[in-house]
């Protein structure tokens, strides 16, 4: 992680802080040995002081799925290449995240697996997200279709023991042979189960949820289309109370009125924004390798070369959050609960983080009036420009 010489005790203020029970207009957020110590609105208590000049301070974001950033993909065994891609999305003040993995032959993604579990385990990434290879050809987008395969559970077993408790959530298409059972296994080994890449009807995504399926990866892509007599796993995954769903953010894998329709629909409570950021990220335009397949990024757009699927995303989770706002109608407290509260809480980390609250980690974002990022604190240190 790259931070400003450690840790700070500061008490930012001059600033509106959104916090769980509201908006505090002129609020601040003491920080003290990497929490936070208290949030509070008025006089702030003595010590030291940054003013943020009128700005928004917001939790750290989390974003639950990223493939790479900054020139760099979480596939690299190098970790100095897989820190390098992390910091890249914490400049962009996401300070926590899942690094995705796209599909490849099981021992070679077990490999992936064991080089990331490390950093687990040194907090340079929060878990891991396999996407595939348990995916419908059918609905592969950027993913090798020869490598596609139904879940079994020796696979499974095999690559959530190379993780030993890192693998966070793996995603499935229902449909293929075994799939619900899938479900259920990763269920029972703790693991999130999430249904996407699928081309299932609506009668074949229903059991899935009912086996604990519980996150609809990037809603509305890689998956059959809602249709008005065949709602297929949009209208299934965004109508079920169980389900959160994925939305890349971008304006470009989804309408600003797409986002708005099913952020309305699924609420608070459900609504988690996602990156899908592949290692071009931060960098710009080029040619990168997804999976093993070439994808040209061009005007920030990553598509297969040669034909005309999306290949995941550019995108930064500060920018998921400014679109939100300014071109799909959210509040700015919505899109906090969708880019920081709620993810954390999916992943199990509402006693650490997702929130600006006493004793969570001092994960702060200091935004200005256009809500672009000005200054990020990860665990109490700033990070780097």
């Amino acid at each position: 992680m790259s931070t400003w010489g450690g840790p700070v005790d500061v008490t930012l203020t001059g600033g509106r802080v959104v916090t769980p029970d509201g908006v505090l207009d002129q609020g601040w957020v003491a920080v003290r040995d990497g929490l936070i110590a208290a949030v509070g609105e008025g006089a702030p208590p003595d010590g030291p002081t940054t003013d943020v000049g009128g700005g928004w301070l917001v939790p750290g974001f989390v974003d639950i799925h990223c493939h790479g950033g900054g020139g760099e993909a979480f596939t690299s065994a190098d970790p100095a290449r897989v820190v390098k891609a992390a910091n890249a999305h914490r400049r962009h003040g996401t300070t926590t995240l899942l690094a995705s993995l796209v599909s490849r032959p099981v021992p070679e993604l077990a490999d992936q697996v064991r080089a990331l579990a490390e950093l687990v385990r040194d907090n340079v990434v929060a878990g891991i997200h396999l996407e595939g290879p348990f995916l419908s050809a059918a609905r592969c987008g950027a993913h090798d279709p020869a490598i596609l395969r139904p879940p079994d559970r020796a696979s499974i077993d095999e690559l959530l023991g190379a993780g030993g408790g890192a693998v966070r959530m793996i995603t499935v298409a229902p449909e293929l042979e075994h799939g619900v059972d899938a479900v259920r296994h990763l269920v029972a080994n703790d693991v999130l189960a999430a249904i996407g890449h699928t081309d299932a009807t609506e009668a074949q995504i229903r059991p899935a949820v009912e086996a604990g399926a519980s996150v609809a990866t990037h809603l509305f892509n890689g998956m059959r289309p809602l249709h008005h007599r065949e709602p297929g796993p949009i209208g299934a995954l965004l109508d079920d109370e169980r389900v959160t769903v994925e939305l890349i953010c971008d304006l470009v894998h989804l309408h600003p009125t797409a986002v708005r329709l099913a952020a309305r629909h699924a609420g608070v409570r459900r609504t988690v924004l996602v990156t899908d950021a592949i290692a071009a990220a931060g960098v710009g335009d080029g040619v990168y390798d997804v999976g093993g397949l070439e994808v040209r990024v061009v005007d920030g757009v990553p598509t297969l070369a040669g034909g005309a699927s999306l290949a995941g995303s550019t995108l930064t989770m500060d920018a998921a959050f400014r679109n939100a706002v300014q071109s799909c109608g959210l509040t700015v407290e919505e899109a906090v609960h969708a880019t920081s509260t709620r993810p954390a809480r999916l992943l199990g980390l509402q006693g650490r983080t997702g929130e600006l609250r006493a004793g969570l980690a001092a994960d702060v974002v200091v935004l200005d009036a256009e809500l672009k990022p000005r200054e990020v604190m990860s665990r109490g240190a700033w990070v780097k420009d």
